[in-house]
């Protein structure tokens, strides 16, 4: 069974995002780069943020979250990088660079396909 993760821009999930909502339908929906896990079993393990800019904390989040999982036989198999940073960071390229470095699964550019042409739509 795959368990996901989803890595998310700290500011955004903050203060824009309201809960990742669409993240998590996505997920739930098998849509947009979650499509790839159609009729498989896959949970969601959780939402983690970047740690805030620039991401210098991003490698010891990724280990917290590993240490906290740990006594609950949890493991990771793959990291969504959400849209928000995926899409919107300044500090992507450093902070994706880090996260393929040291997570140590495969690291997937992509969450939600929901992104409005128009805020008032």
């Amino acid at each position: 069974m795959e368990k996901l993760l989803i890595i998310g821009c700290k500011r955004a999930m903050d203060d824009v995002c309201i809960g990742c909502s669409r993240c998590i339908v996505a997920f739930n929906r098998r849509e947009g780069e979650f499509s790839r896990y159609k009729n498989m079993d896959v949970e969601l393990i959780g939402l983690l943020n970047c740690g805030d800019c620039p991401g210098a904390a991003i490698v010891p989040r990724l280990a917290q979250i590993s240490l906290w999982n740990k006594p609950l036989d949890e493991k990771i198999t793959k990291v969504h990088i959400a849209v928000c940073l995926k899409d919107h960071c300044p500090y992507k390229d450093t902070i994706i660079e880090k996260i393929r470095a040291k997570a140590g699964v495969e690291v997937i550019e992509g969450t939600h396909p929901y992104i409005p042409e128009d805020v008032f739509a």
